[in-house]
């Protein structure tokens, strides 16, 4: 697998990225990741780096981006946060990650079983996390399909609730950052949400999230 350039890098298209992550997860789930020299990769990307990918996942430990959709050193943006929230820090990272440093595709990705969201549900207050799990809260709220135990214990409504919060980021990454906006609207990158299935290892795109336009 070759250590990517900014030659390979500019070669890479929105839509070709989101199908690399595709394949990478494909072999994740099958167990087949690709032969890589890490070491060597290390020292390619040692006097740059040229992603092809900015990922918001949460910290989850069983939610590495790099090994679920099986890319090596130098290939992608991890950006972790309880929950895959976004805060001003967080937008100026993908801000760099794409206008600066060449990023093709933003990827927001829930996982299933999330602790941060079973606290927002709970309506959890602990610290500095009360203010974290607020920015999750207009999410519980906007999920009306569910009457009765709308709480952590209701796995379901959990999942529902893990899904409106990614989307709603995938919104407000674009209403809150003109920079990224202008680039996803001109066809320079492109973003999605989805979410990863923690027993399967699978990821699923929410198709409703994806915007790739054709421009370049």
């Amino acid at each position: 697998m070759k250590t990517l350039n900014k030659e390979l890098q500019d070669a890479i298209t929105p839509a070709m990225a989101i199908n690399i992550l595709k394949e990478g997860n494909k072999r994740f789930i099958n167990n087949l990741k690709v032969n890589r020299n890490l070491l060597q990769q290390a020292n390619e990307t040692s006097d740059g780096q040229h992603p092809f990918a900015v990922i918001l996942s949460c910290i989850d430990s069983r939610t590495s981006a790099e090994l679920i959709f099986d890319q090596g050193l130098g290939d992608v943006f991890s950006v972790r946060i309880a929950g895959n929230i976004i805060n001003e820090d967080i937008l100026g990272s993908m801000e760099f990650s794409c206008k600066v440093a060449g990023a093709k595709i933003i990827v927001v990705l829930g996982h299933t079983k999330c602790g941060a969201v079973k606290g927002a549900c709970d309506h959890v207050e602990m610290g500095n996390l009360t203010a974290l799990l607020s920015k999750i809260q207009p999410a519980v709220y906007d999920e009306k399909t569910v009457t009765e135990n709308r709480n952590s214990g209701n796995e379901g409504f959990v999942e529902k609730v893990s899904a409106i919060n990614v989307k709603r980021t995938v919104h407000a990454i674009m209403e809150r950052s003109p920079i990224l906006k202008e680039m996803i609207e001109s066809g320079t990158i492109g973003i999605v949400g989805g979410t990863h299935d923690i027993t399967t290892g699978e990821v699923s795109f929410y198709e409703d999230t994806l915007i790739i336009n054709n421009q370049k």
